[in-house]
């Protein structure tokens, strides 16, 4: 229950300013190179605990709320290729797979601020989207989906949660955990003979030496997602970037070993095997369904790690891909371009 996993947060708190003070120690330390990036926490960040379950309201509105909670945790249940609801996923991953702990894990890709930020400008469609829309940009892309109905009891119901997880947070402010870790760029191109190997060493228990996952016993979702290959998420959508993939596999991979404030991999490590995970020469993937309308038709808010051209700058597809970022970033604020991930 979220009561238990509450009080977790409140040690891993504590444990956080007891990383960030390791920090201080002398170099050559043993966590030195894995926490000088992280950020982990300091003395004025404190972390936003969502609201246990036990306080959803026993209403029509709690029990919409319950249903969204439901359908983030159990998507390809109610709306995959064998959904009871309707065939609407394309494989049959579930929004936790990505969203950790139905969006509430601190620097999990989390809900904690998402309601209070939309409707939103997104790039990547050159449009301002409502968080219905958002929602089903998720279904369409990660999941390989077709859009659900706007005004579906499922669309708004998993709103309704989001909205919910958001409580006591200001309207369109951001909260400590809702973002990413940060990560030190190498000065070199991500590595991605070493990022097969690191993946081999450290993520193909899980999600197999081939990368397809591990599957429920009734083979009606996953335990652990596919990776790459025709069951996973789409090139272009966001896990498909290196860095945006990186920050989260540096917060919480290995899995059940890994902490946000504790990491177990190096920067230049999660870089190297995120890089090995989005290679589209060696792994295939679906692509876009609706080609009509190209991704992030304004270059100059593409993010630097998306790998398909043009740029408004002067870098290569590859380097955009794989690296060296940060020359990248230095183009962008010398020149007066906006720097994203």
């Amino acid at each position: 229950m979220l009561k238990n996993r509450n009080k977790q947060l409140i040690v891993l708190l504590f444990a956080g300013f007891a990383t960030a003070m390791a920090c201080n120690q002398p170099a050559g330390t043993a966590n030195k190179d894995k926490t000088d990036s992280a950020k982990v926490a300091n003395a004025d960040s404190v972390m936003f605990v969502p609201p246990d379950t036990s306080q959803i309201p026993h209403t029509p509105e709690g029990d919409l709320i319950r249903y969204g909670r439901e359908l983030v945790l159990h998507t390809a249940q109610y709306l995959g290729p064998q959904g009871t609801v309707g065939h609407y996923l394309g494989n049959k991953m579930n929004c936790t797979n990505c969203h950790l702990d139905g969006g509430t894990r601190p620097f999990g890709y989390n809900y904690f601020s998402t309601h209070g930020r939309y409707p939103q400008f997104r790039g990547r469609e050159n449009e301002i989207l409502t968080l219905e829309q958002r929602i089903n940009n998720c279904v369409e892309r990660p999941h390989n989906g077709k859009p659900l109905p706007l005004d579906s009891k499922e669309v708004i119901a998993i709103a309704s949660y989001v909205k919910w997880v958001s409580t006591g947070v200001p309207n369109g402010k951001h909260v400590y955990g809702d973002g990413a870790l940060e990560l030190k760029y190498p000065d070199r191109a991500a590595d991605v003979h070493r990022g097969e190997q690191l993946f081999m060493d450290n993520c193909s228990s899980c999600h197999g030496k081939d990368g397809q996952g591990s599957m429920t016993a009734d083979t009606s979702t996953y335990v652990y997602p596919p990776l790459w290959g025709p069951h996973s998420f789409q090139k272009g959508s966001s896990p498909h970037r290196v860095l945006k993939m990186a920050r989260f596999v540096k917060a919480w991979m290995p899995h059940n070993k890994a902490m946000w404030n504790k990491p177990i991999l190096t920067d230049e490590e999660v870089i190297d095997i995120c890089a090995f995970v989005n290679d589209d020469r060696i792994h295939s993937r679906p692509e876009k369904r609706d080609k009509s309308k190209p991704d992030y038709p304004d270059p100059k808010v593409k993010p630097i790690d998306y790998g398909t051209g043009p740029y408004s700058d002067t870098f290569s597809e590859f380097q955009h891909k794989f690296g060296p970022y940060q020359p990248i970033v230095d183009y962008h604020k010398a020149h007066n371009l906006p720097v994203i991930f």
